[in-house]
């Protein structure tokens, strides 16, 4: 996986059909997706529940591209193994989900996948400056993580704070929550270059007529790079 700062869209399969996985996955990178972005939630640390690592073993068998697995979960050192052999390629935990994020990071590393580092709305940047040597990813959430279809939170301050931090750092910065056409312009434009979107992707579209996964994906792309 080459490091580029090119927009890259992550369709979050939460807003898939649930049914139909496999072919959900094929659609959106048939369509243009870049990775497939993986919402695991535990009910504890966030309010809902989703995937385990044999649901995230069953997807990689379909995706293509980058499988890019965000844990909602805590704790969350003693899963991070299981997740790894379940295929992610990057794994990225919270930094309020426990209180040693620089082990866990290192942990994720040891697995030789790489690593990602998530911020709530109300997580400082500054939350993430000791180990920007040891991320390959920061996760800016937009929304309060647990929930699909949410309205975007505004972090853009956060994000132009983050890509100082980062200078030329080989680190992405990714959005989560909230992306469509509209605040696309806003993330890319304070320095994101990986955003997911979930609902904005795989509405209006099915397995059957996947043509709309496409449109949303080129819309939200396009507005990202004005």
């Amino acid at each position: 996986m080459t490091f580029s700062r090119a927009i890259k869209i992550a369709p979050s399969i939460l807003s898939a059909d649930f049914a139909d996985f496999g072919r959900e996955i094929e659609a959106i990178e048939s369509q243009g997706a870049d990775w497939v972005h993986v919402d695991v939630m535990d009910g504890h640390f966030v309010p809902n529940l989703t995937f385990g690592p044999p649901a995230v073993k069953a997807f990689r068998k379909h995706v293509k591209t980058v499988m890019d697995v965000h844990l909602m979960i805590a704790p969350v050192d003693p899963y991070i193994d299981a997740f790894a052999e379940a295929g992610a390629d990057i794994i990225t935990a919270h930094v309020e989900a426990g209180p040693h994020i620089h082990r866990t990071l290192q942990a994720i590393r040891a697995t030789g996948k790489r690593a990602g580092v998530a911020l709530n709305p109300g997580t400082p940047a500054e939350a993430v400056a000791h180990v920007l040597d040891l991320a390959d990813l920061v996760c800016v959430m937009t929304v309060n993580p647990g929930f699909g279809g949410q309205k975007f939170i505004d972090m853009t301050a956060k994000i132009r704070s983050l890509r100082a931090m980062i200078g030329d750092r080989p680190v992405h910065i990714e959005i989560d929550g909230g992306v469509t056409p509209d605040t696309a312009p806003l993330v890319a434009a304070a320095g994101a270059d990986v955003l997911v979107a979930g609902s904005a992707v795989f509405k209006g579209g099915s397995v059957a007529d996947p043509a709309p996964y496409g449109a949303n994906i080129r819309a939200i792309r396009d507005a990202a790079r004005v």
